[in-house]
């Protein structure tokens, strides 16, 4: 009976810091069993701290909501090299472009979520953000945060520096200056690193 449950568990332990795809990253506090209708069910109990919320999810059901253990470092790796890329904006309308971000920031897979990071990524220097793209941009760059600082062992704040300095060696986007209207006008901007 034993192994069943263990199985069913997925290798999942208590305390450890899992991926839950709608919510982002929690702890698993502890595996409860409930009776519910004369039948035995055993659920985790998963927090997450930032939302001052607790979830109890059926050890059945965990593949089927997606939940996930943390990525590991290569992974997280991929995804800094994700924000680096160029940001690809497809010209359909936002409340399709937006329905798709927010399907990519709830499948939990930090790479989507990475991409979600770039693609609404401004800086300085470019045109204001709506309300729904700030929005959908701080939601992403939260999960992918939190998920960073749990592997890295480092702080939020720590880990958004990360994604920033990521983000900053992106090609740059806005108003390019006249002469970088050829496309490899990037090469540039690496040797003025260099010296």
């Amino acid at each position: 009976m034993t192994t069943k449950k263990t199985t069913q568990r997925q290798g999942f332990k208590t305390n450890e810091f899992i991926v839950y795809p709608a919510h982002g990253v929690g702890q698993i506090l502890a595996i409860e069993e409930q009776e519910i209708a004369g039948a035995t069910l055993e659920l985790f109990v998963i927090n997450f701290i930032k939302d001052k919320m607790t979830l109890r999810v059926p050890t059945a059901k965990i593949v089927s909501v997606g939940m996930r253990k943390l990525a590991e470092p290569a992974v997280v790796k991929k995804a800094l090299e994700t924000l680096k890329g160029r940001a690809r904006v497809k010209r359909t309308m936002w409340s399709r472009r937006a329905q798709e971000y927010e399907a990519k920031i709830n499948s939990g897979d930090i790479v989507a979520i990475a991409e979600v990071v770039r693609d609404l990524f401004r800086s300085d220097t470019q045109p204001e953000q709506s309300y729904s793209e700030r929005q959908l941009y701080e939601a992403a760059l939260d999960r992918l945060s939190r998920e960073i600082s749990a592997v890295q062992h480092i702080t939020e704040t720590e880990a958004v520096k990360e994604i920033e300095a990521a983000l900053a060696k992106g090609p740059r986007r806005g108003p390019k200056p006249a002469d970088a209207e050829a496309e490899g006008g990037e090469g540039e901007a690496v040797e003025e690193e260099a010296a």
